[in-house]
């Protein structure tokens, strides 16, 4: 079955692009449904073309796309498959991109440079997206850059799950790598109850992925720390974070993690460090170099598929949630 069809002909069709098939087959499993038939194709100079092979007119669209590398040629390739269902009739197109590109790019920070993931909007927006969605985007001011819903999922239930039973909550302490994660580790803190510290760092803006580390502040010596952030890209920020904690005395190091980017050389430096267990989810493919003993990946497929059955049926994403979304 490659739809669910509802009185009043409403009907969900879900299809993927190739950056990520393996999420996008669990998630319409759990949804229910079989991914719509979809053609897709590089052509000899790199231009790729897509053709469903099915019907959509009519339907509500939901275009499954993880942003990994190489990140350009996917994200092309999602906008093409907007722009094709789109010209194909369908009601309502939801873009579901597990991992935002460019993300990263929310604002100027100096003079002459871009706002990428304002750009990454108008240009879903223009494609024919009507919403977006995605999990743990890397501000949440990402959201008003759309013109149109967007629905920001959060990955902490899922994270948050697993670690409750591996940890004595009595003697850990959430720790934010930087100021900027503070909020989310705030939501961390309060929920599973424990202590909240934060490492102030300093950047070097003129060189890309490149971070001091400066202090650690709140009570870490003697206790379990787990460092939360959106992404792990090259594991410096990382790295550096739990050298600092174990430093201040911390007698073992966690690190809780959404996106798994794990660019070079990440892999290394993670195997290579102090950190016990590095937690991910799913939402960008992991080739089997990139995995180690100490790394743990978990599903987000239920989140998603979830998120879009609620989307669907006009319910509440919200409710997905105990917290704010």
């Amino acid at each position: 079955m490659t739809s669910i069809k509802q009185p009043g002909e409403k009907n969900l069709m879900l299809f993927s692009g190739r950056a990520h098939p393996e999420l996008a087959e669990e998630v319409a499993e759990h949804v229910g449904v079989s991914l719509t038939p979809t053609k897709l194709i590089d052509f000899a100079n790199g231009e790729i073309y897509a053709r469903y092979l099915e019907s959509v007119r009519g339907c509500d669209a939901f275009v499954i796309q993880s942003h990994t590398g190489p990140i350009n040629k996917w994200i092309m390739e999602q906008l093409i498959m907007v722009d094709a269902l789109k010209r194909a009739s369908a009601k309502r197109i939801t873009a579901v991109m597990p991992f935002f590109g460019y993300a990263r790019q929310d604002k100027k920070g100096r003079g002459r440079e871009p706002i990428t993931a304002r750009l990454m909007a108008d240009m879903f927006k223009t494609a024919g997206a009507d919403r977006l969605m995605s999990i743990d985007l890397h501000t949440s001011q990402i959201q008003g850059f759309f013109d149109g819903p967007v629905d920001h999922l959060f990955a902490m239930p899922v994270l948050e799950r697993y670690l409750k039973g591996r940890l004595d909550l009595d003697n850990t302490t959430v720790v934010s790598p930087d100021t900027g994660r503070v909020r989310l580790s705030e939501r961390w803190a309060d929920t599973l109850g424990t202590p909240l510290a934060f490492i102030h760092k300093r950047r070097d803006l003129d060189v890309a992925n490149s971070v001091k580390v400066s202090e650690v502040v709140g009570t870490v010596r003697g206790r379990t720390c787990v460092l939360i952030d959106d992404m792990i890209d090259t594991a410096g920020t990382i790295c550096k974070a739990a050298d600092a904690l174990y430093e201040q005395g911390a007698t073992n190091v966690v690190v809780a993690a959404t996106h798994a980017v794990f660019s070079d050389p990440a892999v290394d430096r993670l195997k290579n460090s102090r950190i016990s267990e590095v937690v991910v989810t799913n939402t960008l493919p992991l080739s089997q170099e990139s995995r180690f003993d100490k790394l743990t990946v978990l599903s987000i497929a239920p989140l998603i598929a979830r998120a879009i059955t609620e989307v669907f049926q006009d319910g509440s994403v919200t409710s997905l949630f105990e917290g704010d979304t």
